[in-house]
């Protein structure tokens, strides 16, 4: 059963990695290769890509989040010296073209349906999500596509999420933001979105000052 959700949305802005595309998905596919050390590996590599992320915001700098996505995975073979380094860039391609999670096109297309606005707000640089978005079929459903190399820092900062106001045309309230990484809807929270929390593995809340208005266990829920 849909969640409720107030009459004044009008448009809703969904970050991508963990969210509509499965980040694991890259290293499972090759799971056979990697073996035992797979679901760990895969971990370290998300991990490495966000923290990368967040160090260089606080630090004032900024690097495309393709080029961190890159680095995080040589961090992961680092740590992971029984994973055969040759699987490198059958990993990065593969991390361009991630599964999207099953129930998302079928969103998409009913929210449009219904008359609201959609978009993509996200780290990643746009090559690679235009990639990511043509392996799902999922650009037709899509009226944005944001990314935050538009202002050279990554989520949280407000900027990030600002670029989207203008394009949308809505006041922050009016727009859901929804996202499976918790860190993101705090964020989307306190610059003042209507946030939603994607938590498929039931993980435990946090940022008790900055709630998403609905917890979700998958998108079809929405």
């Amino acid at each position: 059963m849909p969640v409720a959700l107030p009459d004044r949305i009008r448009a809703f802005v969904f970050d991508a990695y963990g969210t509509l595309f499965d980040v694991n998905s890259a290293v499972m596919h090759h799971a056979g290769e990697i073996g035992a050390a797979a679901p760990p590996f895969s971990a370290l590599w998300r991990q490495k890509q966000l923290e990368y992320s967040w160090i260089l915001s606080l630090s004032g700098r900024y690097c495309d989040f393709w080029t961190l996505t890159q680095r995080a995975l040589d961090y992961a073979f680092a740590s992971y010296p029984g994973v055969d380094r040759s699987l490198r860039a059958a990993l990065l391609d593969a991390y361009r073209r991630l599964d999207a999670y099953p129930e998302v096109p079928a969103l998409l297309t009913r929210l449009r349906a219904e008359g609201f606005a959609t978009a993509i707000l996200s780290n990643g640089e746009p090559g690679m999500l235009a990639d990511a978005i043509a392996s799902a079929g999922i650009g037709q459903h899509l009226d944005h596509v944001f990314s935050v190399e538009a202002v050279g820092i990554f989520k949280t900062d407000a900027r990030a999420y600002a670029q989207v106001l203008g394009p949308l045309g809505l006041t922050r309230e009016r727009i859901a933001f929804i996202s499976s990484n918790r860190w993101d809807v705090a964020g989307a929270a306190a610059f003042g979105f209507t946030p939603i929390w994607v938590n498929r593995s039931g993980a435990p809340d946090e940022y008790d000052d900055f709630a998403p208005i609905a917890i979700l266990r998958s998108l079809a829920e929405l």
